[in-house]
């Protein structure tokens, strides 16, 4: 099925987005930790940054089993953030600002301090609110071993026994029970929820892992060779996008829906962006490849080629809440990212990883698309690998019996100003809730804002550019001639990008004009790892 073209107004199709974890933006009451006072107080910042709208990372009620993503309550905000009145104010000033809000949803599970899993909890085998969940007697002689084989998406096992023999299902952390979606309470509870925040001001929501919330109602074991998968990409979740997508077009100002989905097959993750479903997806495949022209060659291909038949933008991302921070990962020989490869003492070359960022940079923000920016990535942060093992956090590290380094590293709080920690994060003498690095005093936002040359200048005026430049808000895409080693391609009708991630400076082809350049030109050539911008027309 081929979509409708678009109105070229909608926002969302060439949007630059923002993400912002709220523990680790800015600490606005100097108790150490991020909170939506800091990101009021830090408007003025994102507005000058040059993006469109913000992503929040969830705000609401949590024990923080899982960074947040353990929501206890979808119409409140945690007190470590601050207030449901704090959030509205914070929507209609960001939108005074022309910032757009997006809030997260996780619809595959709550906390386990939900009133609805409480009430599980202290109801009995077979009750209805045994139902909004996945309760189920074990196996063996006398239920000891668990309904099934599954494995958590954070390892080990996911079934948890409880008191009365029962095991319930969490495909991530023990206190984060997956929600039973054949169950209509949960359906509707969730399109009032997407109306509380709609009726707020967001202007949409990120759906997180949004390929997993329907299970097999048998919870059979995993085999490979069975399709559909038990749990992954199911037939019903296209039913239960649509109603949300109903719900969304009910508002003016077109409210957007963004899945997390991790999906391999180009066509079956296509089908959730159809124009009665999600208007967008996160592209991992992109955040992915290593630093390599004919790797993200074949990404940039494959990516457009999938968003085309359904008529959606595609999405770039280099970064996010999970990932190692682009500036270590391309310092490091193996520049791929992938979960099971993560492991403390990975050896990285800072000065590299920061030059091929650069230029990274200047590749994302010139496809034909949506881009999202991790907060500090614009600032050229590094992964922090250091942390102490006492202050570490993150349930991937926890679980793994701390082989895995986990997440923390790419969550510590942002430097704003000052020689010494809290760098301006917090008041001095604060402790973050994470350490920061205490040589970050010329990665700060402060002295950044004062050179011209720093990553901060480099995304300001990309940012401008993309906004500016008929050429980068449309659709149209053509590759250029290109040496090896080297991605060139044409945006509109004058405007042209070239990446040169080989090992030798190439001469940069007929131009008017550079508009920008993510390192000096020699003698009118690209020196490696560099990408530029050239007017040609």
């Amino acid at each position: 099925m081929v979509a409708p073209r678009p109105e070229p107004t909608a926002w969302w199709r060439n949007a630059a987005i923002y993400q912002v974890y709220p523990r680790s933006f800015a600490d606005g009451n100097g108790d150490g930790t991020g909170d939506l006072a800091g990101v009021r107080a830090r408007l003025p910042y994102l507005a000058e940054l040059g993006v469109d709208a913000l992503w929040f990372n969830p705000w609401y009620p949590s024990p923080m089993a899982d960074g947040g993503y353990d929501v206890a309550d979808y119409r409140g905000i945690d007190p470590l953030f601050g207030t449901l009145a704090e959030a509205e104010k914070l929507i209609a000033e960001a939108l005074d600002l022309g910032l757009r809000t997006i809030v997260d949803i996780v619809p595959n599970h709550v906390s386990d301090q939900h009133p609805w899993f409480r009430a599980a909890l202290a109801a009995a085998p077979g009750s209805p609110e045994r139902e909004l969940f996945h309760f189920r007697a074990g196996r063996g002689t006398a239920g000891e071993l668990p309904p099934n084989d599954w494995v958590s998406e954070f390892g080990g096992c996911p079934w948890t026994r409880i008191g009365d023999g029962q095991w319930y299902l969490h495909l991530f952390a023990t206190q984060q029970p997956d929600l039973n979606w054949a169950h209509p309470l949960v359906r509707a509870e969730h399109e009032a929820i997407l109306r509380f925040w709609f009726d707020r001001g967001a202007a949409g929501v990120r759906i997180d892992s949004a390929a997993l919330p329907a299970k097999d109602p048998a919870l059979p074991d995993f085999d490979p060779a069975r399709d559909p998968h038990p749990y992954l990409d199911r037939e019903e979740l296209h039913g239960i996008y649509r109603s949300w997508r109903a719900v969304a077009d009910s508002y003016p100002g077109e409210r957007i829906l963004v899945g997390e989905v991790w999906l391999p097959d180009a066509e079956r993750f296509a089908r959730y962006l159809r124009p009665d479903e999600l208007h967008t997806a996160f592209n991992f495949d992109f955040l992915a490849r290593p630093w390599d022209a004919a790797e993200l060659r074949t990404s940039i291909e494959a990516t457009l080629s999938r968003h085309a038949p359904v008529g959606a933008p595609a999405t770039w991302v280099l970064s996010n809440h999970d990932v190692t921070r682009t500036v270590t990962r391309y310092g490091r020989r193996d520049t791929r990212f992938d979960f099971a490869t993560k492991a403390f003492g990975t050896p990285t070359d800072p000065a590299l990883g920061l030059r091929r960022a650069r230029a990274a940079a200047l590749l994302s923000l010139a496809l034909p698309g949506s881009l999202y920016l991790y907060q500090g990535e614009e600032l050229g942060l590094p992964e922090v690998e250091e942390l102490p093992a006492e202050r570490r956090q993150d349930p991937m590290h926890l679980r793994s019996g701390g082989t895995d380094p986990g997440r923390d590293g790419c969550r510590v709080p942002l430097p704003w100003a000052g020689a010494a920690p809290p760098f301006g994060f917090s008041p001095a003498g604060v402790e973050p809730w994470l350490p920061q690095p205490a040589d970050w005093a010329a990665r700060t936002v402060a002295a950044q804002q004062a050179d011209p040359h720093s990553m901060l200048a480099l995304y300001r005026t990309a940012l401008g550019l993309r906004r500016a430049e008929p050429g980068l808000r449309g659709d149209e895409f053509e590759w250029l001639p290109e040496a090896p080693g080297v991605l060139s391609f044409r945006r509109g009708a004058g405007l042209c990008c070239v990446v040169n991630l080989s090992a030798e400076p190439v001469a940069l082809p007929g131009h008017r004009e550079v508009l920008l350049s993510s390192a000096e030109l020699k003698q009118g050539q690209l020196g490696p790892d560099s990408a530029a911008w050239l007017r040609t027309g």
